[in-house]
């Protein structure tokens, strides 16, 4: 017990470390792509913190496999380096009972990926999809910054001086867009308001923004001619009826409603969540002979070839994906033949190791 204890402890130490370095990275890309967003006034700034709360387990269902794979690497190849390994096995702990250890915290760690790829990742990737699709229809303006010329689609760019308490209204509007008259000639429209505030029709479910006490120009390029118009009120269609997001894809579908679906898609989809967990204990039985290095070599020594075989795995299984959903593969046949290529590479190589020819 007092050495799995400290087997355990020494995998899972590494691991945390490892895993701790990649989610940072991962998520400070992801953060970075969408603090540009808020910047340019696509999203409001308020979200962000969400917005990554909810991303968190789809990074940690990719991460943790490679980082328990690591782990194992780096903590065992310590061990050998410091002939801990050889003591043990001396002491009478064989390779299999090694193996058996190592598959403990092994099990642990591919019920955590489950739960991240069979629920909290579809969870959450919906739910920040249609927290997206939400930001976009809302009628405050908490998404546009005062002061700045900003796009707001269909050719037209917005600037408002201020905005209230409660950024519902602005103060100060100019709108320019680029339209065309029925017989085809551009012509660039400029409004300017003394206020504005957007509101949704309840029966069409289109969104105009309205502005007040203002002034329209209409101007032909190539013309010294130009059209003015005054207006107490004045709308302006800002979109049609949103919609629906992409909420049906597979990637947003729970696990029972994959099951249910049935669909190339679905499967595939479903498939590549039970993958994930799944590798864990097969990049277990990977890890474990590529572990054993010689003291000369050092604990790196086969770390490249190592991340180039999970690479690989993982390659392949995104492959298979594609493949299934795009139906080139069978879903029958799916991503199984792949595990099993890399289930029997790690017998072999386990029992390679075990009679001694990974030395």
């Amino acid at each position: 017990m007092l050495i799995f204890r400290y087997l355990t402890r020494e995998i899972l130490v590494t691991m945390a470390a490892v895993a701790g370095v990649l989610l940072l990275v991962i998520m400070g890309s992801r953060f970075i792509r969408y603090f540009s967003n808020a910047a340019e006034g696509d999203i409001p700034a308020s979200i962000l913190g969400t917005l990554m709360l909810f991303h968190l387990p789809g990074f940690l269902e990719l991460i943790l496999p490679l980082a328990f794979f690591l782990g194992i690497l780096l903590a065992y190849g310590q061990l050998y380096l410091n002939s801990e390994i050889t003591v043990l096995v001396a002491c009478g702990t064989s390779p299999n009972r090694l193996l058996q250890v190592t598959m403990l915290p092994a099990v642990l760690v591919a019920f955590m990926v489950a739960l991240c790829s069979l629920w909290l990742t579809p969870a959450g990737a919906r739910h920040n999809e249609i927290l997206l699709e939400e930001q976009q229809s809302r009628l405050d303006f908490s998404a546009l910054a005062p002061g700045r010329f900003q796009d707001i689609g269909n050719g037209r760019t917005a600037y408002t001086e201020r905005l209230n308490d409660d950024q519902s209204r602005m103060q100060g509007v100019f709108i320019s867009e680029r339209q065309r008259r029925s017989d085809g000639t551009p012509q660039t429209v400029v409004t300017r308001a003394t206020s504005g505030y957007q509101t949704v029709d309840a029966e069409t479910g289109s969104r105009f923004l309205v502005l007040a006490d203002g002034e329209r120009y209409s101007v032909d390029p190539g013309r010294a001619m130009a059209e003015r118009l005054e207006f107490d009120t004045y709308a302006v269609r800002l979109s049609r009826a949103m919609e629906s997001s992409e909420l049906d894809d597979p990637e947003y579908a729970s696990t029972q409603l994959l099951l249910e679906t049935g669909t190339p898609e679905a499967l595939a989809q479903l498939q590549w969540r039970i993958s994930l967990p799944l590798m864990v204990p097969i990049l277990t039985l990977l890890a474990l002979p590529l572990s054993r290095v010689n003291p000369r070599q050092g604990r790196f020594a086969k770390l490249l070839p190592a991340i180039f075989l999970h690479i690989s795995y993982l390659s392949l299984l995104l492959a298979g994906l594609d493949a299934i959903a795009g139906g080139a593969l069978p879903a029958a046949v799916g991503m199984w033949p792949i595990h099993l290529m890399y289930l029997l590479l790690g017998v072999w190589m386990t029992r390679r190791a075990q009679l001694g020819g990974g030395r």
